[in-house]
Parts: C-alpha cells; sequence; structure tokens
C-alpha cells in the first residue's frame, strides 16, 4: 500500500479490525518515510456492476456515492454511523447476489427508499422530495399520507 502522502511503498499496519458484520477490514497504517498516519478499508466485491442511468448512459457503480446519498438524506437525524453502514452493504449486497451488471439507477433509489423508510421517516422524506423531483407541497402531503397509511 503506498502512503497517500508521500507515495513510499513501505508502510506498516499498526492495527487491524473486521468490520462487526465481517463485510470489511478496517487497517490502521504507518508510513516511516513521512510519519504520516492513514486508514484503508479492504471489503470483498463480488462483480464490476454499472448502473444505468435514466438517458441509457453507463456509469460504474459507486459505494461512496450511495453512502454519501444516505448520509444527506439523514443529515442531523439520530442514526449511528453504524447502522448507515448496515445499510448500505445490505443495499450493495442485494445488487450483487442479484446477478446482474447493469443496475437501474431507478432500483437502486428505489432500496435506498425501502431502507430510509424503515430507518427513519424525516430521512425517508427527504430523499423521496429529491428522487421523486418535488415541485410542489401537494407532492410532500401525498408521501406522508402514504407513510401514515402504513
Amino acid at each position: 500500500m503506498h502512503c497517500p502522502f508521500c507515495g513510499s511503498d513501505k508502510t506498516d499496519v499498526k492495527d487491524t479490525r473486521t468490520s462487526e458484520d465481517g463485510t470489511s477490514t478496517r487497517r490502521s497504517r504507518y508510513c516511516p518515510e513521512c510519519l504520516s498516519c492513514f486508514t484503508t478499508v479492504e471489503r470483498v466485491y463480488l462483480r464490476e456492476m454499472h448502473v444505468k442511468k435514466k438517458e441509457g448512459r453507463l456509469e460504474p457503480f459507486d459505494r461512496e456515492k450511495l453512502t454519501r446519498s444516505i448520509r444527506l438524506a439523514l443529515h442531523k437525524r439520530p442514526v449511528s454511523d453504524e447502522r448507515i453502514e448496515k445499510v448500505v452493504t445490505g443495499i450493495i449486497r442485494q445488487l450483487e447476489t442479484s446477478g446482474e451488471n447493469e443496475i437501474e439507477a431507478k432500483d437502486i433509489g428505489e432500496m435506498v427508499m425501502d431502507a430510509l423508510l424503515e430507518l427513519d421517516s424525516v430521512a425517508y422524506v427527504r430523499f423521496a422530495s429529491i428522487y421523486k423531483n418535488f415541485h410542489e407541497a401537494k407532492d410532500f402531503e401525498k408521501l406522508i399520507g402514504k407513510i401514515e397509511g402504513t
């Protein structure tokens, strides 16, 4: 592993920890050349996945983009980082085990909405308002009526 600060390939692992759900390994590393510390995360990827956008364009699946979207919806909500990571990992596992290499963006959006509905109703409404492109208050009223009806 190369040091992100000086580029040296002589870095040392100080500590290794496996995540609670066993899906990733976090390593604390140290660079003896520039004396910097940094962390790396290892995850298993079952297949190379691509997201098919509405207009037909393909782009590589990006775990960080999925995580950012969920974190943005959950901004200032009482949900721990561990629960967020569990949701992200769960969605990715569903995608990987589907057997598809090309996933429709709308399918990922629906999976996120389902996960947020169970996790936090405010985050669900936030995400839905962007994902479903709300234009007026009636859109919110309809969605909230749907939540209260479940």
